[in-house]
């Protein structure tokens, strides 16, 4: 049972990875800014 949990654990991360990588593409396909939070401050930052 522990092996499942790993490999379930391993796909959702292999997932969320490639969902990051797609939302870069499609914020630079677009020129859209990006919005995230550094050291507790809302930040705009390029997508490059």
């Amino acid at each position: 049972m522990k092996d499942k949990k790993v490999s379930d654990r391993d796909k959702i991360l292999r997932g969320m990875d490639k969902v990051y990588a797609r939302l870069i593409e499609s914020k630079k396909k677009t020129n859209s800014d990006m919005i995230v939070i550094r050291d507790n401050r809302i930040m705009k930052i390029k997508a490059d």
